[in-house]
């Protein structure tokens, strides 16, 4: 599914953002992806979404190699990976419903199937009541779902979340949190990037995966196997 092997990334001013960063996401997996700011987890979403290609190493999405990658593939990589981000990024100009169209159209979705998806996927984030407001007329936790709902338009095998409940309060957290998890159980891989140790705390089912100054030091998958458990 995700691939990580001995994965580096630098930039020009700030130098090394991760070092020697290996791990394997399996189909299906939950796992949160935790450490301070700076520590190199949206670099490492930005990497498995081919927004950056490693310095060195090698990066694998389901079938795509980040040494192999082509321009062209690109989009079609994006289709199976879905994205979600702290800020919303929705289109203040368009309805929730127009927000989620837009990501079909310019896909090159057919008009005729583009109507019925998108009430569908409303109706899955509880939101096909609210199909006609403006991003300005929508709570955060709404605005999420809207968001929530635009990565999931091309039913990617894998979700990245990048910080999802950030910038929201502790009720709307726990509503995308929980929808998150409905995503997964229907069988999306998702991978989450999060400061809310209390939330990683509150399901230790899941796997967790932490960075310090872009290195992993901790892996609690390693861990079972160490201890002879399934990985």
């Amino acid at each position: 599914m995700i691939k990580l092997i001995n994965v580096y990334k630098e930039y020009p001013r700030s130098g090394l953002a991760l070092k020697n960063v290996s791990f394997h996401l399996r189909k299906g997996e939950f796992a949160f992806l935790i450490g301070p700011s700076g520590a190199g987890k949206t670099t490492i979403l930005r990497l498995i979404h081919m927004v950056e290609s490693p310095t060195d190493g090698e990066v694998r999405v389901s079938g795509y190699s980040s040494m192999r990658m082509k321009r062209r593939d690109i989009p079609r990589l994006r289709r199976r990976v879905g994205m979600v981000f702290q800020t919303f990024r929705l289109l203040r100009d368009r309805t929730a419903a127009e927000n989620l169209a837009f990501a079909l159209e310019v896909t090159g979705g057919r008009r005729s199937e583009i109507k019925g998806k998108v009430q569908r996927l409303l109706a899955h984030v509880g939101l096909a009541p609210r199909a006609g407001a403006y991003p300005d007329e929508l709570s955060g936790g709404e605005q999420q779902r809207i968001a929530l709902a635009r990565a999931l338009i091309h039913d990617p095998v894998v979700l990245l979340a990048d910080e999802p409940t950030g910038n929201l309060d502790e009720r709307a957290s726990r509503g995308i949190f929980e929808l998150t998890r409905d995503i997964n159980s229907a069988g999306t891989a998702v991978l989450m990037a999060t400061h809310n140790l209390d939330l990683v705390r509150r399901y230790p089912q899941y796997r967790v995966i932490e960075l310090a100054d872009g290195a992993v030091v901790y892996d609690s998958a390693g861990e079972a196997r160490e201890s002879g458990g399934e990985s």
